[in-house]
């Protein structure tokens, strides 16, 4: 008889540079940024190869019925083969250039794609956290709460306090509720969101808060804004649009000039079309080819004309989004920058609110013990530590995002986490 044991999930001590790589590779995002590289590289090698002779095979058989028509621009024959390729192309010099650009800024945009994962994975993960470490204190404050307002049940049922402090107690005790109810739900959400990005399944997360390196302090005299605009995988990308577009522009422009291709071709004629019937006696033959140069020379084109004007309009408003992408980077980062300055000054205060009321608490507690105080005082003394603790790790949870948002507008994210930036390919 066979025996069945149950399968558990064991835990896996997942590091944030690991989550991070495990991101990367089962973003789904990550993976359209790459498809749209191959396309563009597919693209590119579509235009470039057209400098390559295209050979055709095929037939044409076919019966004629007096002389022999074409078939399809061709003669009808047994065995044709035709070749063409771009002698001298302007119009498709300035295509090829605008297909590599656009290579590039792909992979600029694939770029760009993969530092928004590994910031996603990296809020997920330093919020994950951080509700942790806060979770545990937030149920000892909600037993605490409820045990409180147990106490003051009493009290009032003995007539010593009345049911307005019954009332602040209860209160107090639902908010410790509300808030617990908070941490536990948003750490099942955070696990889920860093289960979908890892691809680990949300029961064998176990997060490990000593991996997450300390963020580095901002300078506001530094011009992280022109950083920005330097190294931004974005702005880049948007330039380098912009330059396709226009040598795209030029190329329509280009197509009303003149042409030059390679051509050739060969055909193995029947005897059974008739041929020999229309030539004279001994000048017809089985065996024919043709090589040359087809020349174009394109003139009052009014439609391309007016394509290629298109073309001009598309390339400005490239460019022009490309100032856009600009500014806003630039701007984003003041203003990330500016918040860090703002929101590390919400966070002292908070700190400093946190240590008065949790002095305060501790003196209450020293004067219920004196008898100088009463079970309704430390009740308030503790829902106001209470408050202020939680809104103590409100303001460094946000200052973090802050922090994390400003080290992806810099390019100095893959650093923090500690992994290698990738070799964008020209």
């Amino acid at each position: 008889m066979g025996c069945f044991l149950p399968v558990v999930a064991q835990a896996e001590s997942l590091t944030l540079q690991r989550a991070v790589e495990l991101a990367l590779s089962h973003s789904t995002a990550s993976a359209a940024a790459a498809a749209d590289v191959q396309r563009a590289m597919a693209a590119y090698r579509e235009a470039h190869n057209q400098y390559i002779p295209q050979f055709v095979i095929g037939s044409g058989l076919g019966a004629t019925w007096g002389y022999p028509l074409s078939l399809e621009g061709s003669a009808p024959s047994i065995v044709n083969l035709n070749s063409q390729s771009a002698l001298f192309n302007p119009a498709l010099r300035e295509f090829v250039r605008a297909a590599k650009g656009e290579v590039g800024a792909s992979n600029l945009q694939e770029k760009e794609q993969r530092s928004l994962v590994i910031q996603d994975a990296a809020y997920a993960y330093t919020e994950l956290s951080r509700w942790e470490s806060l979770i545990d204190h937030l149920r000892q404050n909600q037993s605490d709460a409820n045990e409180m307002a147990v106490k003051i049940q009493k009290r009032v049922e003995e007539g010593v306090d009345s049911t307005l402090d019954q009332t602040k107690t209860r209160l107090a005790a639902a908010r410790a509720r509300l808030r617990v109810a908070q941490a536990e739900g948003a750490i099942d959400v955070l696990l889920r969101h860093l289960s979908q990005l890892t691809g680990i399944p949300v029961g064998s997360i176990q997060i490990v808060p000593e991996s997450i390196p300390r963020l580095p302090e901002i300078q506001q005299a530094d011009d992280l804004a022109s950083k920005a605009v330097r190294s931004s995988a974005a702005v880049q990308a948007a330039d380098g649009h912009a330059i396709a577009q226009s040598f795209r522009a030029r190329g329509e422009h280009r197509a009303l000039w003149p042409t030059v291709d390679f051509a050739a071709q060969y055909a193995l004629l029947a005897t059974f079309n008739n041929y020999q019937d229309f030539f004279r006696q001994g000048a017809f033959q089985k065996h024919n080819a043709t090589i040359g140069v087809a020349m174009r020379f394109p003139f009052l084109n009014w439609s391309q004309r007016a394509h290629a004007e298109g073309a001009d309009a598309v390339a400005l408003r490239a460019k022009k989004d490309a100032d856009a992408v600009r500014n806003q980077v630039s701007e984003e980062t003041l203003r990330l920058q500016r918040s860090v300055e703002q929101l590390e000054a919400a966070e002292q205060v908070a700190d400093l609110e946190s240590q008065l009321a949790r002095s305060n608490l501790d003196a209450v507690r020293v004067r219920l013990d004196s008898g100088s105080a009463t079970v309704r005082d430390l009740a308030d003394a503790r829902a106001q530590a209470d408050e202020r603790y939680v809104a103590l790790q409100g303001a460094e949870l946000e200052l973090q995002r802050a922090r994390i948002s400003l080290l992806r507008e810099t390019g100095d994210l893959e650093n923090w986490v500690g992994i290698s930036k990738p070799a964008i390919q020209p």
